[in-house]
């Protein structure tokens, strides 16, 4: 964080300042900021956020003992620590992170992109990482951090020398975009794609639409909205985008976006097609693997040269990166049995694209085998969700369909009722019978998909079988 004194960051956040031991309201601080004691180090501030499982203030006295000189928190706690009382603790962070974006924006040439959708974000906000740092000091989330905490912690890295900073919005619910896009109104807003994630929690993909177009909404004027126009829901965003004065920048596959990809091919290897922007043909051959990161690329080659890096440079940038993310489409295991474990999240779209990515990469001697969990928070939908789910895995000619958990067993009884019986399709009541089943089920030349929302945790059994087949 910036260096700031006691005195400017309880005026920042509109709390009680409660000076301890020498400190005084001149006191500057400039370290690191976070609810989670465990990051705690000499300087930093801790946030005493309440949780629905364990308080942050019970961890005062241990972020204190590592290191940290003060503490935002909802009532005095009883540590030597400086302290600033706020009446919400997530509240003071969001106000902490606008105050120090607003100054560090300012006092230089700070340049800010948001990112939201369905799906997609963390992988193209890395990718989007990846083409900016060579151009000069960029922020942006680690892992996921797209949400009332994750987003603020991230704004409060940036300092003075920071050029870009890569902001990654998650919606809890409506409103929740606009909140943190408001926080620091950027200058390139990024729309993915609207799709059926956390539709159940929206209302309906009508509804999840317009939580993703607060981003171009909270966007700063003049500014630019980077949108897929290959999604019906995001090009019409248009609309919003020219009422508010912004310039409109369009990615996709049609012919009438202005950065374009064409002739993708998806092979083991990775992702390759030809990305076309202002009339120029670039290959790009893509490390990750499944042809949805296409759009993916496409949106951060966008953002990038909005902000003025060449395509083409954009373009090798890419072709360093290695995997998206873990846990996202990464691949494990061995030329024997490779795994794919892109059981971070799941929605009825990425679980589709994995699936055809996963049939698109096997060999006509090799095997596919999906193993799949739950999607979760799709509401109303669930069940046909599943239904469909369980219908393309047997469409797509997966040879063996492993159905992990109760919540998914409509997936089960889908591909069942589709034609997938005689062990085609099994069903297992957790990751332990799933990994009995699969560690004599699974033979040289499987290629295996392991899928599933976050909550449903098979991601870890994607790197026990990694492990096993190393």
């Amino acid at each position: 964080m910036i260096a700031l004194t006691l005195a400017e960051i309880t005026a920042a956040v509109g709390g009680d300042l409660r000076v301890a031991g020498e400190d005084t309201t001149e006191t500057v601080v400039d370290g690191l900021v976070d609810t989670d004691s465990r990051t705690m180090g000499p300087g930093s501030i801790f946030v005493a956020k309440p949780g629905a499982e364990t308080d942050g203030h019970r961890f005062v006295g241990a972020a204190a003992d590592a290191g940290a000189v003060l503490a935002i928190v909802e009532h005095p706690v009883d540590v030597a620590v400086s302290q600033i009382v706020v009446p919400d603790a997530v509240a003071a962070l969001g106000a902490l992170a606008k105050e120090v974006v607003a100054r560090v924006r300012a006092g230089g040439d700070l340049r800010i992109v948001g990112i939201t959708g369905s799906n997609g974000k963390t992988t193209t906000k890395n990718f989007l990482a990846r083409i900016l740092e060579a151009e000069g000091e960029t922020v942006a989330p680690v892992k996921s951090f797209n949400n009332e905490v994750g987003a603020p912690v991230t704004m409060l890295r940036v300092t003075e020398s920071t050029r870009f900073l890569v902001s990654e919005f998650g919606a809890a619910a409506p409103g929740s975009i606009a909140h943190l896009a408001g926080l620091v109104e950027p200058d390139v807003a990024v729309v993915l794609m609207v799709g059926m994630a956390h539709a159940g929690g929206f209302g309906g993909i009508e509804a999840t639409a317009k939580a993703k177009a607060e981003l171009v909404a909270a966007a700063r004027v003049p500014g630019t909205a980077v949108l897929n126009i290959d999604d019906a829901r995001v090009a019409a965003m248009r609309d919003l985008a020219d009422s508010r004065g912004l310039r409109t920048v369009g990615f996709g596959q049609g012919p009438a976006a202005d950065v374009r990809a064409h002739d993708i091919e998806v092979s083991a290897s990775g992702t390759a097609c030809v990305v076309e922007v202002d009339g120029e043909r670039l290959p790009l051959r893509l490390r990750v693997l499944g042809a949805h990161h296409v759009s993916n690329a496409l949106a951060a080659i966008a953002a990038a040269h909005v902000l003025g890096v060449a395509p083409a440079d954009a373009v090798a940038r890419l072709e360093t990166v290695e995997i998206a993310e873990r846990w996202r489409m990464q691949p494990l295991g061995s030329d024997r049995v490779r795994i794919i474990n892109d059981a971070y999240n799941a929605s009825p779209d990425s679980m589709a694209a994995a699936l055809r990515t996963l049939a698109q990469i096997t060999g006509p001697d090799e095997r596919t085998v999906a193993v799949l969990g739950a999607m979760s928070e799709l509401g109303e939908s669930a069940g046909e969700e599943h239904d469909r789910i369980g219908l393309l895995a047997v469409r797509l000619n997966i040879r063996r369909i492993v159905v992990v958990g109760p919540e998914a067993r409509r997936l089960y009884l889908a591909a069942v009722g589709e034609g997938s019986w005689d062990s085609e399709a099994v069903h297992l009541p957790d990751q332990d019978a799933a990994f009995e089943y699969l560690r004599t089920e699974l033979r040289d030349g499987d290629r295996v998909l392991v899928k599933s929302s976050n909550s449903v945790g098979l991601r870890h059994l994607g790197d026990r079988l990694g492990e096993l087949f190393s």
